[in-house]
């Protein structure tokens, strides 16, 4: 007696081993019954808002007469873009930034004994917002025409955006969606299979480079300002199952 239920107990250890390696069985066939496939966009755009700063200054020992100077200078510079056809509502200046100037003392042997006063630097900066390209860039290059009437100004690069941008990416991402879609089926197609239902979507990162530039993808995405025709680019994996 004890040995037939000893003999039932190996048969149902055995049933279900075997049920178990079925299972695993199916399972391992049934993940590697997939296909993954990535699919990417681009479009070659050109940007429709420049973005230019610069910044003047002016230094005093009399803060009064520093701050009288730096607005007069701020009239001037006003009055420079007004005359070049820049509206009142696409130029922002900014509050003025106070510095107290110090030249370091030193001794015979090198070492520091205090710190002089020289003076006050008062800062101010000057934006513009537009989307008058080629106005703006040339004001760029020629403001600092205004070094000769005294003012103490430094102009930046222009930086170029598009405002469109979340339209664009909604429209890359449809087009890297269907681009994957189809490398999906032809894969399929020639593994003499069909596609299923869709098992997984993921978005890689959106990426703004300058038109035909060697610049890197970045891991967080590029967002290229420099450049004012560009390249935006996306890439999209979708994992289908295989019927």
């Amino acid at each position: 007696m004890k040995s037939y239920i000893t003999a039932i107990i190996i048969a149902v250890a055995i049933i279900i081993a075997g049920f178990g390696i079925g299972r695993a069985y199916n399972y391992k066939f049934k993940t590697r019954n997939t296909v993954s496939v990535v699919g990417s966009a681009e479009h070659n755009f050109s940007a429709d808002l420049i973005v230019w700063s610069g910044a003047f200054t002016r230094t005093s020992m009399d803060m009064k007469e520093a701050y009288a100077s730096l607005k007069n200078d701020e009239q001037q510079v006003r009055s420079y873009l007004t005359t070049r056809g820049i509206e009142d509502k696409e130029v922002i200046f900014s509050s003025i930034a106070i510095d107290k100037l110090f030249n370091s003392t030193f001794d015979e042997n090198g070492r520091q004994t205090g710190n002089v006063f020289t003076g006050y630097q008062l800062r101010q900066t000057v934006k513009i917002e537009s989307k008058s390209m080629e106005k703006v860039e040339k004001i760029s290059r020629e403001i600092t025409e205004l070094l000769q009437s005294g003012i103490e100004l430094s102009s930046q690069p222009p930086l170029y955006y598009y405002t469109k941008l979340s339209d664009l990416k909604i429209d890359l991402l449809a087009k890297a969606s269907a681009d994957a879609h189809n490398r999906a089926e032809t894969t399929a197609k020639n593994a003499k299979s069909s596609l299923g239902k869709l098992r997984r979507a993921s978005m890689g990162v959106f990426q703004i480079t300058g038109q035909y530039s060697n610049e890197d993808y970045s891991y967080g995405g590029s967002f290229n300002t420099s450049s004012k025709n560009k390249t935006a680019s996306i890439t999209v994996r979708l994992e289908y199952e295989l019927e």
